[in-house]
């Protein structure tokens, strides 16, 4: 079965995104990659939220803009999404429920992962336990504000075992396996 992973880069104050949902920021660290270039043809399925879905695009204005990983991966996506569009998007499903959402992603993704974008949506696979690994790419950045890797009211302690570290010319890897999954 395949197993749901939450890849992301953040800055190292913690923020995947900008104010606002800013993604300007992250334009200078789209570079080579080499954890990036190795998991891309291990992805199977794209989880998405529905501000992640509709949110800025780091590649605006250029080829890749609204392409996940700019261009580098193509297949099945499911936006998990409140609004879905009136009108169908090409290769994008559109589910208002997130098991529903997490089994259909499954399914398409056969035995390899599910890619969650999003830091609600991974937010919320965390805590309904459907949540296998998170990879965080730390740019060497301070944003100061924006939308955190992991926000919760209340505060949640999640055990995370690593499987892997390293650093690329544009950023530091950190793999993790989220604790008794």
């Amino acid at each position: 079965m395949a197993q749901l992973l939450y890849s992301v880069t953040m800055s190292l104050d913690g923020f995947i995104a900008g104010p606002g949902g800013d993604m300007s920021w992250l334009t200078p660290y789209l570079g080579p990659n080499p954890v990036v270039d190795e998991l891309i043809p291990r992805i199977g399925a794209i989880l998405a939220g529905g501000r992640t879905f509709r949110g800025d695009d780091p590649h605006a204005g250029t080829e890749a803009e609204g392409k996940v990983f700019g261009g580098g991966w193509e297949g099945p996506q499911f936006v998990l999404t409140r609004k879905p569009p009136a009108d169908p998007v090409p290769g994008v499903t559109f589910v208002t429920d997130l098991g529903e959402a997490v089994a259909a992603a499954r399914a398409a993704a056969g035995e390899k992962y599910v890619n969650v974008l999003g830091a609600e949506t991974a937010r919320s696979c965390l805590e309904a336990g459907e949540l296998d690994e998170v990879l965080t790419l730390i740019a060497p950045v301070l944003l100061g504000d924006g939308v955190r890797l992991f926000d919760h009211p209340g505060g949640t302690h999640v055990r995370l075992e690593r499987i892997d570290a390293g650093t690329a010319p544009l950023a530091t890897h950190v793999w993790f396996r989220v604790a008794g999954r």
